[in-house]
């Protein structure tokens, strides 16, 4: 699935952000010199020569080989290859110390019997739906046991309509579409990837009346119009295909028929005609050597501006001549996934856990997406494995898990999560999440209590390619970005980046598996990965995500697998032994504040937007402004905008900076102290500090779609992998739902309400 590069930056409340994290982010507080977050003076040092045995365990050429075998053959989910990933991720967690079992679940897997496209008129055209080997890539030859270029979830369908260009498919084509009078009514559309998950162009081209959907992958955005196509680069050759799923996971994640609960043998399963996340329509993707003749072929206006690719060609809106057949055929079955699942049990609080996922499943090798991330949690267990044998053995229980299946869905994380829900909720600490990962700078998101932590763990990692830390390094990214012109968020960052305060987390929405945990259980979780230099994008979900292409593209010296590994591992080795938890909340605190005031701002811009809208209605400026032989009807009239009263919002997040701060203060008076604040009220406040994350959750969920508890953080209903921040406030406002949006504040307000009380009680347990 996309990962990590469309989450929302998590920005705001700078000025006082900079100067409370001055000195915690200061270099004499760094990781590599001494303070450690949770640990008195000398048991930092114990954790800091732990962290170093840890490193000198992890091999380059050992993530290499981790990646060459498991993407050796296809892996899809089904495959024999990867049923074999996991039994030998078993037998290799076993041989490291581990305890560990394989848990499965039998879900529903739609592949495909029948794929075809074909134009009709003006002229016939039989797409390819094929992607050829490439030079120099053997796995690319490789042809047995791999699947055809497919979306999962979508209907079956036999369909003959006008074709219908819609960009990419969103919101705003289809008004952009009403303004031209232009209709997608039993008609085919063709949309082009990027700009939004890609489950919500078959959704909205579907309630637009539309009988059938293609995507395609224009040159614009990750073939030649990005770079060299591979072989010769790494970008998406022409006959390059991005696969994926489309089910509706804004609506819930996981196995389609058992929604909140797992899939096991004995669970109740929906029927197929009661499953609310598939689409109605058949969905097939293409490649744009195949959508090259189909987008030719169509007349009618030009295209705006910003819906132009890069093909060489006036690109055309339709309907007009081209007429296009698609039919699509699948296999309505059942298939069997298996979760890896290993532990090492607790010395002193076994019942605390701290969990990492990273799923093994890809959608033919998946060298890059995700194996690349699966090889740092190996060698992450691996060297857990040594450190465990020497003698050594964790505080808390660890739990390290290979998902299954998170390609069609998050389907093994969910289901895994749903299965263990009651347990998850009682024990888990934190989730720790990793996917994709190649050459480039850190990625982190998520809980923003875990800010301070991330920040200085990733001060103590070296960066692979210069002489400084991986979090000096994105630092530097940030402010050349904000010097080259870059716009106000990352402007803000590159300001706490300028000043040594910490780089704040992106915010989560979906697609990867820290969805169920975060968004579903409201169980802490981070997201981490490196990125940003590695030509992969051309070739994800495609035959093309190779050994070889990841060898050469990706990461080829496998350093950045390291930096990975020592990331995820440092931090999971921390919590696991921390005096106490090692969570602060003065910068969540002030990001929260932003949040609070992005919804103010929001509501006052969609005020303003509408009185424009409606004076330059009245006064006909659109029908006098228009150009009468291309007409462009005037956008649709809005709703009058009322004053919410955010009041209780404010208050709510005014109490949250007043508890953080008192927090933050008496947690520095504890350390100085090493924690000695008796064994009683350390387990007492260890329960407390893990239960906050839960206090954000509501039981009703988010409006229209229950299985998103979290109220802080969720996909957008039209974004899906995007975040939406405080989402039941910012939605409703922007869907002009004004009774849900005053409802959703007062939600809002009381979890932040919840968790700034439990933040004082924290606090009281510091000081006794």
């Amino acid at each position: 699935m996309q990962k990590k590069h469309t989450a929302s930056l998590a920005v705001g409340g700078y000025a006082a952000l900079i100067g409370l994290c001055l000195a915690a982010a200061a270099p004499g507080a760094s990781a590599e010199v001494g303070a450690m977050l949770g640990f008195s003076s000398a048991r930092a040092a114990e954790e800091h020569a732990l962290e170093r045995r840890f490193d000198d365990q992890l091999d380059a050429a050992g993530v290499r080989e981790f990646i060459r075998t498991m993407a050796s053959q296809p892996n899809q989910v089904g495959s024999p290859h990867d049923k074999a990933n996991a039994e030998t991720m078993l037998q290799q967690f076993r041989s490291w110390g581990w305890s560990a079992q394989i848990e499965s679940f039998s879900v529903l897997y739609p592949t495909p019997r029948k794929i075809a496209l074909e134009m009709v008129a003006p002229h016939s055209y039989r797409a390819r739906l094929h992607e050829p080997p490439v030079a120099g890539d053997k796995s690319s030859a490789i042809t047995a046991g791999t699947l055809p270029p497919y979306n999962v979830y979508g209907a079956d369908g036999d369909v003959t309509a006008e074709l219908v260009y819609v960009n990419y498919g969103g919101r705003e084509d289809y008004q952009e579409l009403d303004r031209r009078g232009i209709s997608v009514k039993g008609r085919i559309v063709i949309a082009r990837y990027g700009n939004g998950w890609r489950g919500l162009k078959p959704k909205l081209a579907y309630e637009h009346g539309a009988v059938g959907c293609l995507i395609y992958s224009d040159p614009h955005e990750d073939g030649y119009g990005a770079g060299d196509v591979y072989p010769q680069g790494g970008w998406r050759p022409p006959d390059g295909v991005q696969r994926g799923s489309v089910a509706d996971l804004t609506q819930y994640s996981g196995d389609p028929l058992t929604p909140g609960v797992g899939a096991t043998a004995d669970a109740k399963r929906l029927a197929l005609s009661d499953v609310k996340t598939l689409m109605k329509i058949p969905v097939m993707p293409i490649s744009y050597a195949d959508a090259q003749p189909l987008l030719a072929a169509l007349t009618g206006a030009v295209a705006p501006p910003a819906w132009r690719g890069s093909l060489g060609q006036t690109y055309h809106v339709g309907p007009g001549a081209a007429r296009v057949h698609m039919h699509v055929e699948s296999d309505w079955g059942m298939k069997t996934v298996y979760d890896v699942i290993a532990r090492i049990a607790g010395s002193e609080l076994p019942d605390e856990w701290i969990v990492r996922g990273n799923h093994h499943d890809g959608w033919v090798f998946g060298a890059w997406d995700p194996l690349a991330g699966n090889a740092a949690l190996l060698s992450e267990a691996k060297a857990i494995g040594a450190l465990l044998k020497s003698g050594w053995r964790p505080r808390r229980t660890l739990i390290y898990c290979s998902w299954d299946a998170e390609e069609p869905g998050l389907i093994g994380s969910t289901e895994w999560a749903e299965t263990h829900a009651l347990e998850l909720r009682a024990h888990a600490v934190l989730y720790v999440n990793s996917d994709t990962n190649a050459r480039g700078f850190l990625e982190m998101g998520g809980s923003h209590s875990l800010q301070r932590l991330l920040n200085e763990v990733a001060e103590g990692v070296h960066d692979a390619e210069s002489d400084s830390s991986v979090l000096a390094r994105l630092r530097a990214k940030l402010r050349v970005e904000a010097y080259n012109g870059g716009n106000e968020q990352i402007r803000k960052l590159a300001a706490a980046a300028a000043s040594g305060a910490d780089i704040p987390l992106t915010a989560l929405g979906s697609g990867s598996d820290y969805t169920p945990f975060l968004q579903h259980l409201a169980i802490a979780s981070v997201d981490l990965g490196f990125g940003g230099e590695a030509d992969n994008a051309g070739v994800y979900h495609s035959q093309y995500d190779s050994f070889e292409h990841y060898e050469r593209f990706g990461d080829p010296k496998f350093v950045f697998g390291i930096a990975l590994a020592q990331s995820a591992g440092h931090l999971m080795l921390r919590m696991a032994d921390a005096d106490v938890l090692p969570l602060q909340f003065t910068g969540m605190a002030e990001v929260m504040a932003d949040y609070v005031h992005e919804l103010h701002q929001l509501a006052d811009e969609r005020r303003e937007h509408a009185q424009r809208l409606s004076e330059l209605r009245q006064s006909r400026a659109f029908e006098l402004a228009s150009d009468p032989t291309r007409p462009l009807a005037a956008p649709a009239a809005e709703s009058e905008v009322p004053f919410l009263d955010f009041a209780p919002l404010d208050n709510a997040s005014a109490h949250l900076r007043r508890a953080a701060r008192a927090y933050d203060e008496a947690y520095a008076e504890a350390s100085a102290r090493g924690f000695a604040v008796g064994a009683a009220r350390e387990k007492q406040l260890d329960e407390t500090l893990r239960g906050l994350e839960q206090t954000l959750a509501s039981d009703q969920g988010l409006p229209d779609r229950p299985w998103f508890r979290h109220l802080i953080y969720a996909p957008g209903v039209y974004t899906g992998y995007g975040a939406k921040t405080m989402p039941g406030v910012r939605e409703a406002i922007e869907d002009h739902r004004w009774e849900v949006a005053s409802q959703y504040v007062h939600l809002t307000a009381e979890a932040l309400e919840r968790y700034a009380e439990h933040v004082e009680a924290a606090t009281a347990l510091l000081r006794g």
